[in-house]
């Protein structure tokens, strides 16, 4: 067989390859040969923000090509999570999904679920607080609780992400386990816990139900205060703020999560070689500097046990979201 013609053979291989839905394996192998832009459906500054661009400096260190962030906030989380879904399954469109994806198609925002996506790792798992500004009256979660509940519905406004979101939900599990309406104290939607926080120093909103690590920046600056965490344990970053069943006899818990995933349909060779590389940034000790620092919580899902997790979760979500009037009907 001459030169020519075996180039030609090869040609008429990979094209029939191509044809046949197949890609050619030395594009998988050189994977990634350009830049990945990895999406977050949250605003810059808040806790996902955050964790996805310590993740993606790792990944690019790695992999040796850049993992550009890219915040595509709206929707209450469906623009930044439908980029990702609708991305081309080549490896080179990822992003950070979150706990919202369990949730929003449950109020009918979205025909988005957890099976949009092929799971590559999960990394994360925060639970809410309880915050107020730091000129609030209220010192202790308790004192708050206790002007909720004497004051008429609407009295106070709470926000921390979007509407029918995990701080939403944390919001109304707290207000229910004290005995009130789901909506007795007002949600106003944000797109995240920084801009929320922001309101809340400046006194658009009374309470914020983000994470104690995405309220950091605003507590470390002064301008507000953390009265409580829906923990079953205090954070060790921030061990002065107790538990809800320490200051108020009430065992009500919940968490976000964040995980990183890719499109549907990506090779299964790709998928493995994110995963692994997301395993090593994890085990890494930057990553693990880098969270503990802002005390968000670390969890490892490889691929199969994500997938596990948010269909387990998926569930949990929907009936918690029905209990709570905040699913579709």
């Amino acid at each position: 067989m001459t030169k020519l013609t075996r180039r030609a053979f090869a040609a008429t291989a990979a094209a029939a390859a191509a044809s046949a839905g197949l890609r050619p394996s030395f594009a998988q192998a050189n994977y990634p040969s350009r830049p990945v832009t990895v999406v977050v459906p949250w605003g810059a500054g808040g806790g996902t923000d955050a964790t996805a661009r310590i993740v993606a400096a790792l990944l690019e260190k790695d992999l040796g090509q850049p993992f550009n962030v890219v915040n595509r906030t709206g929707g209450s989380g469906v623009v930044g999570h439908s980029a990702i879904a609708t991305g081309a399954p080549d490896g080179y469109t990822i992003g950070m999904i979150t706990v919202e994806i369990t949730m929003m198609h449950w109020q009918g925002l979205t025909e988005l679920k957890p099976a949009s996506y092929t799971p590559l790792a999960l990394m994360n798992e925060d639970p809410p607080g309880v915050q107020v500004k730091a000129d609030s009256p209220y010192k202790t979660v308790k004192e708050l609780a206790d002007a909720i509940k004497a004051g008429p519905p609407g009295k106070f406004k709470a926000s921390g992400t979007g509407q029918g979101g995990i701080w939403h939900l944390a919001l109304v599990g707290w207000l229910q386990a004290m005995g009130l309406k789901a909506d007795h104290v007002p949600w106003v939607p944000s797109n995240g816990a920084a801009p929320a926080m922001q309101d809340l120093a400046a006194g658009g909103i009374d309470i914020v139900t983000c994470s104690v690590p995405e309220a950091r920046a605003m507590l470390d600056a002064g301008k507000a205060r953390s009265l409580a965490v829906m923990s079953p344990q205090r954070n060790p970053a921030f061990k002065d703020v107790p538990t809800l069943k320490e200051a108020m006899g009430i065992d009500y818990n919940t968490g976000a999560w964040r995980g990183i995933a890719a499109p549907k349909g990506l090779p299964a060779d790709i998928a493995g070689k994110l995963t692994a590389a997301l395993k090593k940034a994890y085990d890494s000790k930057e990553f693990k500097d880098f969270m503990n620092a802002r005390g968000f919580g670390m969890i490892w899902g490889d691929a199969a046990q994500f997938a596990k997790f948010m269909e387990e979760g998926d569930k949990k979500m929907g009936v918690a979201m029905k209990a709570a009037g905040l699913a579709r009907a």
